[in-house]
């Protein structure tokens, strides 16, 4: 067999992704991941290079799969959702590039992936449909009455004397007593639903398949806009200048300058309030421009549409910097969390997208390109979000920044830090060598010991080991060389370290015993 046609086997394709299918349940099913994660993203990406021809010739491919490999790599590190999600789509990119023409939008691969994903889950029939079809035509379909006979007597043949031996001798009856099939548990319907997915995943990589027809961008390009007429967009631009104006001032003067605001506002109240629905605003008049001034439109090309143009943009631009400063304004107040660093980095992606619809504008680009632009700056941002731990980020700055330790900023919360899951373990070790109140020393000494103890509980468990709790640990290890840690209390902690007050036991008391009725006699 020559090597186009292993490659192209079917039934090599099976042999290679059954044991990767088996592999995955052995390594994550019931199992926290870890660093196997990333190991198991690798031997996937080289077992799909056995099959996909040209990865070394076209350039696209060979990207696509070094980001597959870096993202394993982080994975390695750092196991998580976002980071497999990228995996899997440069993992798919990877395997369709050879035969996707150059310069394909982003527009065009999105449609490429959702066909991918849904005729994916088919996959394994529709080739096993395909090579009964092909044996059919070759005359090499095995007849069920023909296959019948052939299995017959040595079916039979081999249970009768197996029941035999099975009466005869006691090790061999014990041994069949055993085999038996799994019972019909939630625990077995989770395992086989785990497999199939699995299967479809790897097989889908293995035997991708492409959609020639697709659905073009839709276009304005000719088409009149209702109220698109040139002077009501002037008009438009002239109002909506005139009123991000009004909010920029204000902004200018409250958030900016630190003018006192009026009685009964706070500055946290008056950041929060406006940090996400100006965000709204933005995304607003990037949509307005996108419709109402197309390159190569008529109101494109007029002088006094581009200007009003590029000072609204510009206004939407301090727009998106005083929600970001509204939002820092916040964190002063109320903490850092992780949801409040995705959202500051949602805002600059929001800048970043108008800045591109200006310079789409002045430049005449076309659509596609501003929507790979677009796409290319999101997913830059998202590896790297991937790499980075926003957990232990946050941790970082609520500890240095804590009312407990520097008398301002935000009350501490330690509820937060111990649902990080171990991100802020190294900053509640500095914290606690930090903290002269012997109560919060005990406190987060609490949180510090229930968080090392179960990241020293999952790195004992080799599947669930990693690279980055490693490093975390010795950390650790060095900070209390220096510095002994502190041994709590014992006791029952809440999840800000108070300890948790004993139930009390509320005793029960018999009732009286009750006197007989007096008889007749008795009273007598």
């Amino acid at each position: 067999m020559s090597i186009s046609s292993l490659r192209s086997s079917f039934w090599l394709k099976v042999a290679i992704g059954l044991p990767l299918v088996a592999a995955a349940d052995a390594l994550f099913f019931m199992h926290r991941p870890g660093a196997t994660l990333g190991f198991f993203a690798l031997v996937w990406l080289a077992a799909a290079a056995l099959f996909r021809k040209g990865w070394v010739r076209d350039r696209r491919g060979l990207a696509a799969a070094g980001a597959a490999a870096a993202l394993a790599m982080v994975m390695i590190d750092r196991p998580g959702l976002l980071a497999w999600v990228l995996f899997g789509l440069a993992l798919t990119i990877a395997v369709q590039s050879v035969r996707v023409r150059d310069g394909e939008e982003a527009w065009r691969w999105a449609q490429r992936l959702v066909v991918y994903a849904v005729v994916a889950v088919a996959g394994p029939w529709i080739d096993l449909f395909r090579l009964n079809r092909n044996s059919r035509k070759r005359g090499r379909t095995l007849k069920l009455s023909g296959a019948v006979r052939l299995l017959l007597l040595p079916v039979v043949g081999g249970a009768v004397f197996l029941g035999l031996f099975a009466s005869a001798n006691p090790l061999i009856g014990e041994l069949l007593s055993r085999l038996r099939l799994p019972p019909l548990t939630g625990d077995t319907v989770a395992r086989a639903t785990f497999w199939l997915a699995t299967l479809i995943a790897i097989w889908g990589v293995l035997r991708p398949r492409w959609r020639r027809r697709l659905i073009a961008l839709p276009s304005l390009q000719g088409r009149a806009v209702p109220g698109g007429a040139a002077a009501s967009v002037t008009l438009s631009l002239v109002v909506f200048n005139l009123l991000f104006a009004v909010q920029n001032g204000l902004d200018l003067a409250f958030l900016w300058s630190g003018a006192p605001l009026p009685e009964g506002v706070s500055l946290a109240e008056y950041a929060h309030r406006g940090a996400y629905p100006l965000i709204v605003t933005a995304l607003l008049a990037g949509l307005f421009v996108l419709v109402f001034l197309r390159p190569g439109s008529e109101t494109a090309t007029r002088p006094l549409v581009r200007g009003l143009v590029m000072l609204w943009v510009g206004q939407n631009l301090l727009l998106v910097a005083s929600s970001l400063l509204r939002t820092a304004d916040y964190i002063e107040v109320y903490s850092l969390t992780r949801f409040r660093i995705a959202a500051m980095i949602w805002m600059v992606l929001v800048g970043v997208g108008l800045a591109l619809i200006c310079w789409r504008l002045l430049t005449n680009k076309s659509a596609d390109w501003l929507i790979n632009a677009n796409v290319v700056a999101a997913l830059l941002v998202l590896t790297i979000v991937s790499a980075v731990d926003l957990g232990a980020v946050a941790a970082s700055w609520n500890v240095r920044h804590a009312r407990e330790i520097d008398g301002q900023g935000a009350q501490l919360d330690l509820c937060y830090l111990d649902s990080l899951n171990g991100a802020a373990l190294v900053s509640l070790v500095e914290l606690e060598q930090r903290a002269a109140d012997p109560v919060l020393k005990d406190r987060v000494a609490a949180v510090r010991a229930r968080q090392m103890a179960t990241m020293q509980a999952h790195q004992a468990d080799w599947r669930a080991w990693r690279w980055r709790d490693a490093r975390r640990l010795e950390r650790v290890a060095r900070l209390a060389a220096s510095q002994p840690l502190t041994t709590p209390v014992p006791g029952r902690r809440d999840c800000d370290g108070w300890i948790m007050p004993a139930a009390v036991a509320v005793p029960t008391i018999a009732p009286a015993p009750v006197a007989p009725p007096l008889t007749s006699e008795a009273g007598a």
